[in-house]
């Protein structure tokens, strides 16, 4: 839900959904800015466009923003000088409601009457243009257009008494997902929604405390991993130790499904399950369901690599990595002209004749969104002298918007909500094409199969099933481009 088309910056990426935010929190530790800088390295996967750090030093809170990359503004030692103190939030951006402008950039701060809070957000509110429109018509002022502000402002409106009084009061107006982490002058609070669909991790390293978005940020840092954030849980962490309240009203877990097949980073733990050998079992259910005769597996790499090693484990095809990344490559690159555009794609990827050449291909991608780049990479491949390509995916086809913190493009310009799969494998260019079935998808995470009562996960992109109701999307005073995003095919 961007303000603007963030796939428009990198034709390379425009096959894949986009990664949402990354938040980190320290209490405790002298070197509480430094550590976070360190927590956010681990979590760029989770945001390139932005990042900052706001820190607390007993008497004043500190803050850095800028756009671009983690090592592109906390690189220095006069920058994390600048951050002094024992308590430290940051957040990693990648936009989903908002432009993309540094007055968005988290954390947000404010001074309220109880004294100076600083809060970032992973995630998304479904129904954040309906409460920013009350909360204008009541005199609050913006002066951002994240949706992460309309929190802040519920926060200073509400009529409680503590920090964490007043932030349980906001969060029970707000729908949709989000994982939340927040610093006051007397500590640093960790939440996530009643669903449950986005991550939260706590960690302790010495005395102090840790909340991440994922379990290998926690290990950058030499972090003990403690346990998940449970749903609708808040954790609030301060000079006497740690304590936590369930406020909300009991939700059965749904937890993004794609932070298995995708999103999170490979080497984390996320929901006590590895996210390397989720995806090895997801390339093997795929391959069970999708076996074809040929000769070599090849992941599109960097995302398809473990579920294509489960692939050629399973049917018993050769591994190669028949296409290399250029990990040199930023996001940001600004094609001039229609010509140089097409090639973007060869920036990131090349393929290896000498392992394709006469060679039939079993080419393993986690996704495909609007099929651009797909189209490429079967080019590139056969190319290469491939004979024959089948394209096996490791999740089901992606048929509907997420509205739950992940970029994606509206309904529309989603390939499997335009074309059926042979119209699909056309489209590619590809000899044949097959998708993880959804109840696939379950038997790899453990299920038996997907319970169409009671899912649990969210896999709303793959069914249209949605635990939240998208109230911005549907109510036709939201803004006019999240009416588009819900528009059918």
């Amino acid at each position: 839900m961007c303000a603007t088309d963030p796939l428009a910056t990198d034709p390379s990426d425009a096959d894949h959904l986009h990664e949402e935010c990354g938040v980190f929190g320290v209490y405790g530790h002298p070197d509480a800015a430094a550590l976070t800088a360190l927590g956010l390295h681990a979590l760029q996967h989770r945001g390139q466009e932005a990042a900052g750090i706001v820190a607390y030093d007993g008497e004043q809170f500190n803050a850095h923003r800028g756009m671009g990359l983690v090592s592109d503004n906390f690189s220095s030692k006069e920058v994390i000088g600048r951050l002094p103190g024992s308590a430290a939030i940051g957040h990693v951006r990648y936009a989903t409601t908002g432009e993309v402008a540094l007055r968005n950039v988290q954390p947000l701060f404010a001074d309220f009457v109880f004294g100076g809070l600083a809060i970032c957000h992973n995630g998304n509110l479904t129904n954040s243009y309906q409460l920013r429109w009350q909360l204008v018509r009541r005199g609050s002022l913006f002066q951002s257009t994240s949706d992460t502000e309309v929190i802040v402002h519920l926060i200073a409106t509400s009529l409680k008494n503590t920090v964490v009084d007043r932030l349980i009061d906001a969060l029970r107006q707000v729908q949709g997902a989000y994982s939340l982490v927040a610093v006051s002058q007397d500590e640093i609070i960790g939440v996530r929604d009643p669903f449950g669909v986005r991550p939260l991790v706590l960690g302790r390293l010495g005395e102090a405390w840790i909340l991440a978005s994922e379990s290998c940020a926690l290990d950058i840092i030499g972090a003990e991993f403690v346990r998940d954030v449970e749903p609708g849980e808040i954790v609030i962490i301060g000079a006497g130790g740690v304590s936590s309240v369930m406020p909300f009203e009991h939700r059965e877990n749904r937890f993004c499904v794609f932070e298995h097949i995708y999103f999170a980073r490979p080497d984390s733990v996320v929901e006590g399950t590895s996210v390397y050998e989720a995806r090895k079992r997801i390339g093997i259910e795929l391959a069970r369901e999708s076996y074809v005769d040929a000769d070599i597996v090849v992941p599109v790499p960097d995302s398809g690599v473990p579920a294509a090693i489960g692939y050629a484990q399973e049917s018993g095809l050769p591994f190669e990595l028949g296409i290399i990344r250029n990990h040199y490559v930023g996001r940001t690159f600004i094609e001039p002209t229609d010509q140089i555009r097409h090639l973007g794609v060869r920036l990131k990827h090349n393929a290896s004749r000498a392992h394709l050449n006469g060679k039939r291909v079993v080419l393993v991608d986690d996704s495909i969104v609007r099929g651009t780049t797909s189209v490429k990479i079967v080019e590139m491949v056969r190319r290469a002298g491939a004979r024959a390509v089948h394209m096996r995916v490791s999740s089901p086809p992606t048929t509907h918007p997420c509205f739950y913190g992940i970029a994606t493009p509206e309904r529309g310009q989603l390939l499997a909500a335009r074309f059926d799969i042979d119209g699909m494998a056309k489209y590619i260019g590809v000899d044949t094409l097959a998708f993880l079935s959804i109840d696939g998808l379950y038997r790899a995470m453990g299920e038996h199969r997907r319970d169409r009562l009671a899912p649990r996960f969210c896999d709303a992109c793959f069914t249209g099933d949605y635990p939240i109701p998208p109230t911005d999307a549907d109510d036709g005073k939201a803004s006019v481009q999240l009416s588009l995003l819900a528009a059918p095919a």
